[in-house]
């Protein structure tokens, strides 16, 4: 390869060297900020690089003029027998680089008590975003399974990252245990299908699947079933959504931020990736497998969120009913999915990350445990009226309130399900958002409630004046700006589309 093959691979070679550079920041000298700040000049240029790759493609899309003017640009492009960097991977890099560098941005100001080390916590972020991009990137099972292991490893030591703290060291021994079972399941999987079809590249598997018949499908259905058993447990998707809300409450709440989006964001790149290059649509079957983890998922991820007392418990089930609504955007889309797909990964990153983020600037390691309990909120809008203001909207953002980013997310689910007549999976969505309405104006409403002789629980940092504060306020303008004028945003995932849909 020269050197402009390796342009492409730019956002891969950036984050592979900030992760060498903080190694030695960390050998040298241990120091908080600048730790941190090179981490982030690191996620930021890699982050500019993929946002470089999709330029183009983008302002095609949005722009008919500038293709006119300057001839149409085509994106750079590298293809490798393991990797491949096209428009639809540029898009889901920057998604896992943006979330990597706000998890940074969190982590700074819920770090900066903690007597420990703290310097680990922003190495351990760079090696789990890499892992996300070789995954978007991925269109061979090997590849695949590496970027999944590399994405996945750093988690158990960012979920125990609070030695000290017993519920934090528990999440990370169940994360663990877990993962490691569903990761077993896809890599026996994987050789299963490896055993039928002779080949571990998401088009050959496709073309090479079709050529059987009858019983030799066999191996084939139980190799493609082990997989989506792995790929469920790391989405949560009931019924192998058991580990969450553990995970979720245990974990310090900058890393449940990461962990439930740019994790299942890398996750779910993949699996559209093989569903559309191997065409796996074409399978009743499957899809009717899957229409049952979608309506599990929504049916009793909003159920058990009713029961919830602590808001990332509450967020976690809430997680499981939204990997349901996607999976039904997904098959509801069919080949098509691409779009419906992404602007609801879209919508509900920018909006989960604004709620864990409250959370985070709500919490500190100077107090005993996190500030997740819903008595913990109560009266808030008294003291932070700000952080009221970003819950409230990305409360009504994940109940999908119109004028919201939830709202267009929803939008394309309903529109896809009605489109297609899929009457079950429709009632599923309707019932889950029902709901979910109640539970998130319940949480809602005890920001307002006047309660003066509740503890003022809330971490002693001045959130207003760090870049924690500025980046919540950026995103709840993002979930308004989403709601009301989503062109853009739509146009960048139309830009994203995958060659063979």
């Amino acid at each position: 390869m020269n050197g402009i093959a390796l342009l492409p691979l730019l956002p891969i070679l950036i984050t592979s060297a900030t992760i060498v550079v903080a190694m030695l920041a960390v050998a040298f000298r241990r120091h908080h900020w600048w730790n941190a700040t090179v981490v982030a000049i690191g996620l930021n240029l890699a982050l500019l690089a993929s946002a470089w790759l999709l330029l183009p493609e983008f302002l095609v899309r949005f722009l008919p003029q500038f293709a006119g003017a300057a001839g149409a640009p085509v994106i750079p492009r590298a293809e490798t027998p393991l990797l491949v960097v096209d428009a639809y991977s540029a898009f889901y890099m920057s998604l896992v680089l943006a979330t990597a560098l706000a998890t940074a941005t969190l982590s700074y100001a819920y770090m900066e008590g903690h007597k420990g080390n703290r310097e680990e916590v922003y190495l351990l972020l760079a090696l789990s975003a890499l892992g996300g991009l070789v995954m978007a990137c991925s269109r061979h099972f090997a590849s695949f399974f590496v970027g999944l292991e590399l994405l996945s490893l750093p988690l158990y030591g960012m979920i125990g990252y609070l030695v000290k703290e017993r519920r934090s060291l528990e999440a990370a021994m169940k994360y663990l245990v877990l993962s490691a079972a569903a990761s077993a399941f896809i890599l026996f999987g994987m050789a299963l299908v490896y055993a039928q079809t002779g080949s571990l590249l998401f088009t050959e598997i496709g073309e090479r699947a079709g050529g059987f018949a009858g019983p030799d499908h066999s191996m084939l259905l139980v190799g493609g079933a082990l997989i989506l058993v792995g790929i469920a447990f790391k989405l949560s998707l009931a019924p192998f959504h058991l580990w969450t809300p553990d995970v979720y409450e245990g974990a310090p709440a900058p890393v449940v931020a990461y962990l439930s989006t740019a994790s299942k964001t890398a996750v779910f790149a993949v699996l559209l990736r093989y569903f559309v290059e191997a065409k796996a649509y074409r399978y009743g079957g499957l899809l009717d497998v899957m229409t049952v983890l979608a309506v599990l998922s929504i049916v009793l991820g909003n159920v058990l969120a009713l029961m919830q007392d602590n808001i990332k418990r509450l967020l976690g089930y809430s997680s499981i009913a939204h990997f349901g609504y996607i999976l039904a955007a997904f098959i509801a889309a069919g080949p098509l999915a691409v779009e419906a797909v992404g602007v609801y990964l879209l919508t509900y990153v920018v909006t989960n990350l604004a709620a864990f983020g409250v959370v985070t600037l709500m919490s500190s390691p100077y107090g005993e445990h996190d500030a997740d309990a819903l008595w913990d909120y109560r009266g808030l809008f008294w003291r932070r009226p700000n952080l009221s203001a970003i819950l409230t909207v990305a409360l009504l953002s994940l109940a999908g309130i119109p004028m919201t980013a939830g709202f267009i997310g929803k939008f394309y689910v309903f529109a896809a399900g009605v489109d297609k007549r899929l009457w079950v999976l429709m009632g599923a969505v309707a019932f889950g958002s029902a709901i979910g309405l109640f539970y998130y104006l319940r949480a809602m409403a005890q920001l307002y409630l006047r309660a003066p002789w509740v503890r003022k629980y809330s971490a002693p940092l001045d959130w207003a004046q760090g870049a924690g504060g500025v980046m919540l306020l950026a995103l709840m303008i993002l979930m308004l700006v989403l709601g009301v004028f989503p062109s853009p945003f739509i146009a960048i995932v139309q830009a994203s589309g995958l060659a063979g849909q």
